[in-house]
């Protein structure tokens, strides 16, 4: 990180305070390799670059911490996590079995509120194919895995699931971004049609899909 790089604003909301917010943003920089993996920052130059206090990046760095997306490194900074093509076949082995929890769940309990939230990112997912925006398609992608977590009313598969889907699109990103979107889109689509329809067993069998997917992909990487 240089005193030059770009400045980040951080616009809290009704919904979200500072310090989930600069999560948000940290998160993302961390899946788009913005953060570069195995660099090493500061907390003083995060709060420049988020353009808000200490307390908030403070909080948003211990999650991150956390989720094995940083290491704090007491008097040397912080130490974004590398980026090991092998490793992403252990995230995706880590994912199948929660996910498939996540989606028989999400099937059977999913609200009206929840139904819409699903038709969005559906909606937003194929907008990103359509322009071929791989950030908005990560953006609608982790919609998505929050309308599943929260209509899954499940937070013990929640709290396991979700830093293995940021690790997950982290890989996505780094490895299979410039031509996986399309077939990456199609087993969505599958997943949310399954728990919009209330079919627990063919929900938990689109997890299985999309993991299957993602673990060809990975398994690929691997072999680079």
């Amino acid at each position: 990180m240089t005193d030059t790089a770009t400045q980040v604003q951080i616009i809290e909301t009704p919904q979200e305070g500072a310090a989930v917010r600069a999560h948000r943003v940290l998160e993302r920089m961390i899946v788009t390799l913005e953060l570069a993996p195995s660099s090493i920052t500061t907390e003083g130059a995060l709060i420049e670059r988020l353009a808000v206090g200490r307390t908030p990046v403070r909080e948003a760095i211990q999650r991150l911490a956390w989720d094995g997306l940083l290491e704090v490194r007491p008097r040397s900074g912080l130490a974004i996590a590398p980026l090991r093509a092998a490793d992403w076949t252990l995230v995706v082995e880590a994912r199948r079995g929660v996910e498939a929890v996540l989606a028989r769940s999400a099937a059977r309990h999913a609200s009206a509120d929840a139904r819409a939230s699903l038709h969005s990112a559906a909606h937003a997912m194929s907008k990103a194919v359509e322009a071929r925006d791989t950030i908005a398609f990560l953006e609608a992608d982790k919609l998505l895995d929050e309308v599943i977590a929260a209509a899954s009313d499940n937070e013990y598969a929640v709290r396991v699931a979700a830093p293995l889907q940021t690790h997950s699109r982290r890989f996505w990103y780094r490895y299979q971004a410039d031509s996986g979107l399309a077939q990456s889109a199609e087993h969505h689509v599958g997943l949310i049609k399954a728990i919009l329809d209330g079919n627990e067993h063919r929900a938990a069998s689109e997890a299985h899909r999309l993991m299957a997917m993602l673990s060809q992909l990975a398994h690929q990487a691997g072999r680079r």
